[in-house]
């Protein structure tokens, strides 16, 4: 009986090895089935991951420090970008609306053209000036009033050639060292000074556009007066009778027509150039 009993537990034990091999496959198996399941799983997460900046990223950039209100930004943007778009750029790291900018690079900033067409390169800084819509119009709504009577008086006047104040100067002729005009074109500011003009005492008088800093300089032999351009509430012009190729022009520097500094003889070419610069054609928006 005791060597029955025996056998039974040999035959059980033997019975059982087959069932306790077999859980290593079991878990082998396994294991292979969850590897491979979180292998898929990683390559499906990694082909859905997407910059969405590849084309952008493709373009030739070029990099610009952009100045504005003392405050320095470093800005990265495709050169084939137009003046227009990088003043939205401007906006999105100042706050200031496009209407509201004005962007210097040897002077005005044409907002038609490409950065690669102005010629545009790595590092170049870039001006902007302008104030918020507040301030501008907290400042301009004397100008356009002052403008409106300005002009009123003017269609009341005979031509500012013709006046007295103005002859003695204008008779005194054409000065000899006074720049070329060009009649019937209109071209930007040029980057020297405009010299070789007279004032109203008679005097040699030159202007200088000082863009970086929003000032006009009038210089004479004596000294040099820096006027802040937003301090100019007028620019006056008429183009001198018999040198139709040149202009008389006035900045009005105060509230009256009595703070008006007079310049003669600046050629016509210059003219819509100099407006633009010291008034911003945004103040008409």
């Amino acid at each position: 009986m005791a060597t029955q009993a025996g056998s039974e537990e040999v035959i059980m034990e033997t019975e059982a090895k087959p069932e306790e091999a077999e859980q290593p496959g079991e878990e082998a198996e396994k294991g292979d089935t969850e590897t491979h399941t979180d292998a898929g799983d990683a390559t499906t997460q990694d082909s859905s991951i997407s910059n969405g900046d590849d084309a952008d990223d493709e373009q030739e950039k070029v990099d610009l420090k952009i100045i504005w209100n003392k405050n320095k930004y470093d800005l990265k943007i495709p050169v084939d970008n137009t003046g227009a778009q990088l003043k939205e750029r401007i906006h999105s790291l100042t706050g200031l609306p496009p209407a509201m900018q004005k962007v210097m690079y040897k002077g005005l900033l044409p907002e038609d053209k490409t950065l690669r067409e102005i010629k545009i390169t790595n590092g170049a800084k870039i001006m902007v000036v302008g104030s918020t819509i507040n301030d501008v119009l907290a400042v301009n709504t004397p100008k356009e009033v002052v403008q409106q009577e300005v002009k009123a008086e003017e269609n009341k006047k005979e031509p500012l050639c013709r006046q007295k104040q103005h002859r003695k100067v204008l008779d005194k002729g054409k000065p000899d060292d006074i720049m070329a005009s060009v009649k019937g074109t209109k071209e930007r500011l040029p980057t020297v000074p405009l010299s070789g003009m007279f004032n109203k005492s008679g005097g040699k008088v030159r202007l200088t556009f000082k863009l970086e800093q929003d000032q006009l300089w009038i210089g004479t032999k004596e000294r040099t007066e820096k006027v802040p351009m937003g301090s100019i509430k007028n620019v006056v012009t008429e183009p001198i009778e018999g040198h139709e190729d040149y202009n008389m022009m006035a900045f009005q520097l105060g509230p009256t027509e009595a703070s008006q500094y007079w310049v003669y003889w600046v050629p016509t070419q210059f003219v819509d150039a100099i407006k633009d610069t010291v008034l911003g054609k945004w103040q008409y928006f």
